[in-house]
């Protein structure tokens, strides 16, 4: 295997893409439960932005906060890092499950993903129409185009188990109501969120800790390139179809170099080449624990992935200078 572009940066897996995660993370969790969603995504944005900035990269925001007109921080286009080192391509999401965060409900995140350039697909603001399993399972077991029944069987099957012990996980949306009606009428379980499909789409990647064997449903299609990103580190399969329901939005994603509005994107064709993911938990989750604050100090619990070496790294740190924070 040629050695990759982005083997410079192993330095920022193991500490300095966590310590970026961790930044907006604890910058979010200071206002969990204060039912203020724009202030805590704000004070996540402005600390994901400066810790960015410390890094030696010349990085693009890729999936951003929105276009520039619409995010003063973090928009898709800005140019982050120190402007030394590889260039490469940032897809982000500072807070996770603002909604979460500010009613201090489970699973929402700090998450990065930065790839080299050119490795991420420039996704549109719209919905993309997403399936997605874990490690393990041989390559096509899940398709788009098959039924909700044929894909729940079809993992059953692999993973040698009766249906009904199989769980999906999907949005809790009124747009999914037949697709929940489907899931149930084979007998295998739902588990319903309210937000958060970054974080529901990861949970697939370790069913034996969060219980979710599968991810189906509409969500954001940004959100759906951070968490091909994901399964890129660790095995995972994933699909996704944009939903361009009008021509202002085949329009605006044929500007993005999108020609064909109906193609299904594998998780290789989302995330391709060299990817690092990091994930800190905001709120107490399935997979990460959420900040702790302390007298003396902060706990983060951060998951550290990297898709060349298949590394998962769970990070369990302890910060004791709290002017940093």
């Amino acid at each position: 295997m040629p050695k990759s572009v982005l083997a410079g940066l192993d330095r920022i897996l193991t500490m300095e893409l966590a310590r970026v995660t961790e930044r907006a993370a604890v910058a979010a969790a200071r206002l969990r439960g204060r039912g203020d969603e724009k202030a805590a995504d704000q004070v996540a944005v402005d600390a994901m932005r400066q810790e960015l900035n410390r890094l030696a990269i010349r990085g693009t925001v890729v999936i951003g906060e929105g276009e520039r007109d619409e995010a003063p921080m973090l928009y898709i286009g800005e140019k982050v890092g120190t402007g030394e080192g590889p260039a490469v391509d940032i897809a982000l999401d500072p807070l996770e499950g603002t909604t979460i965060c500010a009613k201090n409900l489970p699973n929402s995140l700090a998450v990065i993903a930065i790839a080299e350039k050119g490795s991420l697909l420039y996704a549109p603001d719209v919905y993309m129409d997403k399936i997605a399993v874990g490690p393990g399972y041989p390559e096509g077991i899940i398709n788009l185009d098959l039924s909700p029944a044929e894909n729940i069987a079809a993992v059953a099957k692999a993973k040698g188990v009766p249906v009904n012990e199989i769980t999906a996980c999907i949005l809790d949306r009124p747009r999914h109501e037949a697709l929940i009606d489907a899931v149930r009428e084979t007998g295998a379980a739902i588990r319903l969120i309210g937000d958060g499909d970054v974080a529901g789409v990861i949970h697939t990647t370790d069913p034996d800790e969060t219980g979710i064997d599968i991810y189906l449903g509409t969500g954001g299609a940004p959100e759906g390139v951070l968490a091909a990103a994901a399964l890129r580190c660790t095995g995972g399969q994933m699909q996704g179809r944009l939903l361009l329901d009008s021509q202002e939005k085949i329009d605006r994603a044929a500007t993005m170099g999108i020609s064909d509005p109906n193609k299904i994107y594998t998780v290789n064709e989302m995330a391709k080449g060299d990817v690092l993911f990091a994930a800190t938990g905001v709120t107490d989750g399935n997979m990460l624990a959420g900040v702790k604050f302390s007298k003396d100090s902060i706990r983060t619990h951060t998951l550290v992935l990297r898709s060349y070496s298949r590394t998962v790294r769970e990070i369990i740190a302890r910060h004791q200078d709290l002017d940093k924070f």
